[in-house]
């Protein structure tokens, strides 16, 4: 999972512990979801604003409650405590304040629906790995 209080700006990947309960068991194992991580304030406070939509997710670290002021899409906000156990889901549409989770230490964003295609709810524990810095 790599270490989240040293996570820095970049991409890495969400990988999904399950398929949704409507999926049969049989079912292949859904690939990795592509993350951009958010760890600084400016990239935290920029956020997806000014974004048509995201493909794959956005981690928000450190972070407790996030708003949709001035977006364009309705998202899915997973809350995640320290070990990246999904505390709390909703769908927020635009223009939204969402209420602060005390436990949460960390946001991952999507495109709503995203989190019910991936089976991610409340209890899950997620997996984020954080790809490596470009050389140079």
């Amino acid at each position: 999972m790599g270490n989240p209080s040293r996570w820095r700006d970049g991409t890495g990947r969400l990988s999904l512990p399950h398929a949704p309960a409507a999926v049969p068991a049989t079912a292949p194992v859904p690939a990795p979801v592509p993350v951009e991580i958010a760890a600084s304030y400016g990239t935290r406070r920029r956020g997806l604003l000014g974004r048509d939509g995201i493909a794959g997710a956005l981690l928000l670290s450190p972070c407790n409650s996030v708003h949709t002021f001035r977006m364009r899409f309705a998202i899915d906000v997973a809350y995640l405590d320290r070990e990246l156990r999904v505390v709390d889901v909703v769908t927020m549409a635009p223009g939204r304040l969402g209420l602060p989770r005390p436990r949460a230490r960390h946001v991952l964003e999507a495109e709503a629906g995203a989190m019910e295609r991936w089976g991610v709810r409340p209890g899950t524990r997620l997996t984020i790995t954080a790809d490596p810095p470009p050389a140079g």
